[in-house]
This record gives structure tokens, sequence and C-alpha cells, in this order.
């Protein structure tokens, strides 16, 4: 669920980016009293993600505003369908359009994608989990997104998980002296993931006992292998060219978590409209 001091404040920070002191189109349109409606209807077929946020940039600028929500969060709105209307001042309306269907069309469209990578995964044993490839200060909303969509979160940033990849390893100088220093400086309360990219390095790494291991760019042969060795002792992550194309096959190895950057860096924004009644 949103916090909505957190939603607040995400807000308030795109409306002052886009609307600065004034909206100098609208008040020259209008005169600033007109009241009227509108309605915000989805283009294509969406899984709903962010209606909290979508109303909240109307009701930061007038808490007078009326919002009627047409469809929750995680239902799905076929092309043409309603998704929420909202009636009151017309200046309002129009000065929180873009940045409210900025947010609306993202977090849509990231909850529609990640819909379709957990249907395609369904049946096996692999959740699909987010990464830290979000938006500069839309993590919250994107995370949340994820989960709407049904995936799963990652760790949320770098200060809620270890996860050792390739350049820590490196300036380490290899997997034992990451792990280990890991091991020395933080609580035992924390897991520990650490990445590998090849079937030897794996080995080294489940010896070392580390709680996760991660698959980077492994290819779907190996990763087979990759669960036989470890036998169910260590969760195992697929990572690295992940898409709707593979992420199938790479579930049907056996892994346990599939990570996919593609959810939150490069999801194409639903095609939703708000349209004056």
């Amino acid at each position: 669920m949103l916090q909505k001091h957190i939603i607040r404040k995400i807000v308030q920070s795109a409306i002052e980016e886009d609307a600065g002191a004034i909206d100098v189109t609208t008040a020259a349109v209008l005169m600033g009293e007109e009241a009227g409606k509108a309605v915000a209807l989805a283009k294509s077929a969406v899984v709903v993600a962010g209606m909290d946020v979508f109303a909240e940039t109307f009701l930061l600028l007038d808490p007078c505003m009326q919002f009627e929500v047409c469809c929750k969060d995680g239902k799905i709105v076929e092309k043409g369908g309603c998704l929420a209307k909202i009636s009151g001042n017309l200046s309002i309306i129009l000065t929180a359009e873009r940045v409210a269907l900025n947010f609306l069309q993202r977090m849509c469209g990231i909850a529609t994608l990640t819909r379709r990578y957990v249907d395609e995964v369904k049946g096996t044993k692999a959740k699909i989990l987010d990464t830290r490839k979000t938006a500069p200060g839309l993590r919250y909303l994107d995370k949340y997104a994820v989960r709407i969509g049904g995936g799963h979160n990652h760790r949320f940033g770098l200060y809620d998980g270890v996860l050792i990849k390739d350049n820590h390893i490196a300036v380490a100088g290899g997997i034992r002296q990451a792990l280990a220093g890991v091991r020395e400086r933080l609580p035992h309360t924390l897991k520990v993931e650490i990445e590998v990219k090849n079937l030897q390095e794996l080995e080294e790494a489940i010896k070392l006992r580390a709680d996760v291991i991660m698959l980077d760019n492994m290819s779907v042969e190996d990763m087979g292998k990759a669960v036989a060795a470890a036998g169910g002792k260590v969760p195992l992550e697929a990572s690295g060219n992940v898409s709707l194309a593979n992420v199938r096959q790479i579930a049907e190895t056996g892994v346990d978590f599939i990570s996919v950057g593609a959810l939150t860096h490069s999801v194409p924004a639903s095609d939703i409209s708000l349209k004056i009644e």
C-alpha cells in the first residue's frame, strides 16, 4: 500500500517542475472559476496501477476536486474503458493533466508488462523480480507498480540488502575475499547474495555458503546445470538478457527467481488520455 506522505512529496516535486509559479496557457484561456468534468480513458488494455497517485495530483492543487475511481489498482481495463472521473475547477484539471497522466501511464505500463512476465512463468516456481533500474525519484512508485502487476521487489536500495556484483568481486580480489569482507563487517541478519558468471564460480559461492546466488548472463543450458549443481542448497536468481521470448525457458530450468530490469528501465507507457466532457 502506498503511503500518502510519500506520494505527496513525489507529486509536489513533479508539479513544481511542470507548472512552476503559474500555468500561463490555462491562465490566459480561462478566467479561473469555470467548473467541469473530465474522464481518464484507456486507449489500450492495461493493468491499472497508480490511481492514488493520479488522484493526489489533482487534490494537491485543489482538495475540493471530486474524484471517482472506475477501476481499482490490479484490475484490467480494456481498450476504451474508464479509469477515473474528475470534476471541479477546470483550471486545476488542465494544469494537473500532464503530470497526472505521466504518473498513471508509467505505473500502468509497469504493471501491465509485469503481468505479462508473471503469466509467462505460471506453473513454474520462478518469481519475477524487479531491479534498481528505476526512474530517479520514482523508485517507490515503480516498485509498487511491479507488485500490482504480480511481481516481487528485489532490494529497494543499496541499504537494505547485500548484493556482491562483478565489480565488487574485482576490487576485492575474488569471490572468497568479497564474501569474507561482507561476513566480517555486516550483521548476520542480512542475507548475502553474490553474482556468478559461470559454473566454476557457482561452485565456489556454494562452498562459501552464500545465501542467494545470481546467475549473471548464463545460457539457459548452463542455468539448468547450475540448478542441478546447487541441488536446492541455495536459492538461485537468473539475471541478464531476460525477455518475454525467453523467460519461460529460464523459469523451466528450475531457478527460484528471475530479475527483469526491463520492467522499469525501458517500459513503454500505457496509452491513456484525459478528456474534458
